[in-house]
């Protein structure tokens, strides 16, 4: 692999730049791209531009960047059925008549519990906190931004912080490439000092509870609570109107087990996914093959109840899954672009090189701390937490060992700047489906989420300051 050195950094910030200034996502990357291709083939633009379209095709090569975008369309599909047969309002009832969310702070509250107790798969978090929770919110008029906030923050940091998934596996697989004996207590015992992840969560659950929130999150909140309005005036959302606000059909009563059940056979078929593909070990599953066989596991047992109770003919299933997945066609283009603006990085060693620029002639009280913020900028430029442990671990590993660091210290460093960059990055795969799960503005629930992702990370590298100073 070649290295691009400073050149290689200007892809992924032109790309998230101009999302952020422009609000225009999808030229944004697409620009990206074709400057990392341009650069690659000698500077020639119209090169540069034929390799941009193939190395889009190209993507479609490795079978996890395919599921992952159709698993995340199928969700349309399931979302759809879910609401046309009368589940998601059935639940809505159910939840009033026990009692469990008479205001926007318990609604809020249960679904920071979901969070934390689907610690599976950090995308099947998100979708699950998504169907659940945005007609709740939309009843006690809570701004979608914060779905998506409370959705996203208690997906990838519960995951890595309860490492029996594919998280864990992955991490231990790494450690186990640098000669780690035990790798995976290595993991565990990086857990404790994940501050990244810890300060996240907490925030989550104090901004829950105090209904205290700041920055673009507090003008969303006013928004809402004054005019009524869940999404900003010219919001483009990455699921179509239609998909979100499906009526139940005329003449089905609604009922909350026509959601329920779906949801259940979609959680519980990760774990058992993750067991198939580990061939017995749950640490060793594919979670893009076990999230996709969930799925279709829930579109299944949806398909099959409704069929039961009489609901849908079998053509109207399947014109209902068509048309789910359609609304969701808008996210899987924006995936694809994601996904291949990772893979020009990667081409251009932008990882590699921002690494090995910030790691030489450093003070050892300052290595930690740094390998945090250079995890952090990296995993925030490609959009890939578990792409960062890959590029960080590497270079992480030794630096602690030949220098006599905390081995787990520097590993919880390496594991929190990933996370990092996994909320706050706009080319990130989960910070799209927290969008798409949550019906919101793809760019605004960036830009609100990111003044809380900031607070943490910086609570994170004090501690992490601290702990050096102090030995």
């Amino acid at each position: 692999m070649e290295n691009y050195g400073w050149i290689s950094i200007l892809p992924p910030l032109l790309a998230i730049i101009l999302a952020i200034k422009t609000k225009q996502v999808y030229p944004s990357l697409f620009l990206g791209i074709w400057l990392g291709w341009t650069a690659i083939n000698g500077w020639n633009p119209l090169l540069g531009l034929q390799e941009t379209l193939e190395a889009t095709i190209n993507i479609f090569k490795d079978s996890s960047n395919t599921k992952v975008i159709i698993f995340s369309m199928m969700v349309g599909a399931l979302i759809i059925l879910m609401q046309h047969s009368g589940g998601v309002q059935g639940f809505i009832h159910w939840i009033g008549e026990k009692g469990l969310v008479g205001n926007r702070r318990n609604a809020s509250l249960l679904l920071w519990i979901i969070g934390v107790l689907i610690f599976i798969e950090s995308n099947m978090i998100n979708l699950v906190i998504g169907s659940i929770g945005r007609p709740l919110f939309d009843k006690f008029k809570v701004p979608r931004e914060k779905l998506a906030y409370l959705a996203h923050s208690t997906s990838a940091p519960v995951c890595i912080m309860i490492p029996f998934n594919g998280w864990g596996a992955v991490l231990t697989g790494l450690l186990l490439a640098q000669q780690i004996e035990n790798p995976f207590f290595v993991v565990l015992r990086a857990v404790p000092t994940n501050f990244y992840a810890i300060f996240t969560i907490l925030l989550v659950l104090i901004i829950v509870i105090s209904g205290k929130d700041y920055g673009p999150m507090a003008k969303a909140e006013k928004r809402a609570r004054e005019t009524g309005k869940l999404i900003r005036d010219g919001a483009q959302l990455l699921v179509s109107e239609e998909t979100i606000a499906m009526p139940v059909k005329k003449g089905v009563t609604p009922r909350p087990i026509n959601m329920v059940a779906p949801l259940i056979a979609m959680v519980m078929m990760v774990p058992l996914g993750l067991f198939i593909t580990g061939n017995g070990r749950i640490s060793q599953g594919s979670g893009s093959t076990a999230v996709f066989w969930a799925v279709l596991m829930g579109i299944f047992v949806a398909a099959l109840l409704y069929k039961i109770q009489r609901i849908f003919t079998v053509r109207e299933i399947l014109d209902l899954v068509m048309k789910g997945m359609g609304g969701l066609i808008p996210m899987g283009l924006l995936m694809v672009f994601a996904f291949t603006l990772g893979a020009t990085c990667k081409t251009m060693g932008t990882g590699p090189y921002v690494a090995n620029l910030a790691s030489a002639t450093i003070h050892p009280v300052f290595i930690i701390p740094l390998i945090f913020l250079i995890s952090c900028f990296i995993s925030f430029a490609t959009g890939t937490s578990w792409g960062t442990f890959a590029i960080m671990i590497p270079i992480a590993v030794p630096l602690a060992l030949n220098m006599g660091l905390n081995l787990p210290l520097m590993v919880s460093a390496v594991m929190g700047g990933g996370v990092f960059g996994d909320h706050c990055s706009p080319i990130s795969d989960t910070t799209m489906i927290a969008s798409m799960a949550s019906a919101c503005d793809h760019i605004d629930h960036v830009n609100t989420q990111l003044p809380y992702a900031l607070t943490s990370a910086g609570l994170a590298l004090i501690f992490y300051l601290i702990i050096g100073l102090i030995g």
